[in-house]
């Protein structure tokens, strides 16, 4: 190959390449220092080489200035081919090499750059065809490109943050399904206080246990085996205790029982290595279980009398409040329920028209329990643990005071 002088190159004083220039470096050295990559063969060479083509095939279009436009090269340069169209496109024949492997000027060969680019920077199309057009977007969809608004994706986002932001209320209440079972659990521990303290005692473990289970499902914290545990082991020591001490100790060996159980719960999650917010969140959670599991055993301290109307009560409210009617009108329905109800076991254990006023007591604060079991978008098992129990485990108080007062 034989060299020639590459006479009056000026990159910068150029405004277009010549369409026939036969210059070369005179330097083989100095043209390898200045283009290092090469390919054999006839292929891209990345050495300066006059064409062979003709000038309306190989001349660059006109230059552009750099400008706002100049800078997107998709958009900004002027002239420039289509996708599919023009020499070396895609599916369209290549023009023929220049000699010595060369290729023309206008098929923009791999690594080159336009005039006037910095050195090294590719050129527009260096690593495949140009970008196409974005697909118009479907009808219905925002302008902007991104979808509808939705707060599904978030992983933090709770059910009940969730329906708050799509305007639905986080309260399902239960069913008649858990309605119906808090019913038949509440006739046992009505029938079995009638036969004695003992028998009493088989369906109170049992709701016990539903309690401390189901109020942790329904904070979200499942599993927690050591918390459950845990606030069940307390309701049994304060039915062992209340059994050992008597009725008549009754407050001191519920009381009793809660704060050496707190004591325990504090120390419990002082020795978790769980993060900080998590540790208060399941000291919160184990208190309260703890508490209303142990507070359930105000059944077994309470009159056996006072037993049979109330929880007899909570089963017939729970049943009125799950029936489909409006909200306030399913509370009222509900309430003179239970107080019918207690009027009627209370004349069959002879308590009489007093057990009107217990039941109505007990209804209260099994309605509380039942709406405290349908917050924050609770879940089935939610409904079928805390939405089973916490009606009687929160009628236990009532239960025990009011019997206490009117018997």
């Amino acid at each position: 190959m034989t060299n020639q002088p590459y006479e009056g190159y000026d990159p910068y004083s150029q405004q277009g390449w010549p369409a026939q220039q036969e210059q070369e470096y005179d330097d083989p050295q100095a043209a390898q220092q200045q283009y290092t990559q090469q390919w054999q063969g006839q292929t891209w060479d990345t050495q300066v080489q006059a064409p062979a083509a003709g000038a309306a095939e190989t001349a660059y279009p006109p230059q552009q200035t750099y400008d706002a436009e100049a800078q997107g090269y998709g958009a900004g340069q002027q002239g420039a081919a289509a996708p599919g169209q023009g020499p070396g496109a895609y599916g369209a024949p290549a023009p023929s090499p220049g000699p010595y492997g060369s290729a023309p000027y206008g098929s923009a060969p791999y690594g080159s750059a336009p005039y006037g680019s910095p050195a090294g920077a590719p050129g527009p199309g260096a690593y495949g065809p140009a970008p196409t057009a974005p697909a118009p977007a479907a009808p219905g969809a925002d302008s902007s490109g991104y979808g509808p608004a939705t707060v599904a994706g978030n992983a933090r986002v709770t059910d009940a943050q969730r329906a708050r932001l799509e305007g639905r209320s986080p309260i399902i209440e239960p069913g008649i399904q858990p309605a119906a079972l808090t019913a038949l659990l509440g006739l046992l521990l009505s029938g079995a206080a009638a036969v004695g303290s003992y028998a009493l005692l088989v369906p109170l473990v049992v709701l016990q246990a539903v309690t401390a289970a189901g109020w942790f499902r329904l904070n979200g914290m499942w599993p927690a085996r050591q918390g459950i545990a845990l606030a069940f082991l307390g309701a049994l020591v304060a039915d062992a205790a209340l059994l050992t001490a008597g009725r008549e100790n009754a407050p001191a060996a519920i009381l009793g029982t809660l704060g050496v159980w707190v004591l325990l719960s504090l120390v419990m999650q002082l020795r978790s290595h769980a993060d900080p917010d998590e540790r208060m969140y399941g000291l919160m959670a184990t208190v309260a279980s703890a508490a209303l599991a142990i507070v359930a055993t105000g059944h077994l301290a309470a009159d056996p009398d006072a037993v049979t109307v109330g929880a007899a009560a909570v089963a017939v409210a729970v049943l009125a409040r799950a029936l489909p009617l409006p909200t306030p009108a399913s509370v009222v329905v509900s309430l003179l329920a239970a107080a019918g109800a207690g009027i009627a076991v209370g004349g069959m254990t002879g308590l009489g028209a007093k057990g009107a006023l217990l039941g109505a007591g007990a209804a209260v604060c099994a309605l509380i329990g039942h709406r405290v079991a349908s917050y924050d978008y609770p879940s089935r098992f939610v409904h079928f643990t805390a939405g089973v129990a916490l009606p009687l485990a929160a009628a236990a108080p009532a239960v025990y005071v009011l019997g206490r007062a009117i018997g």
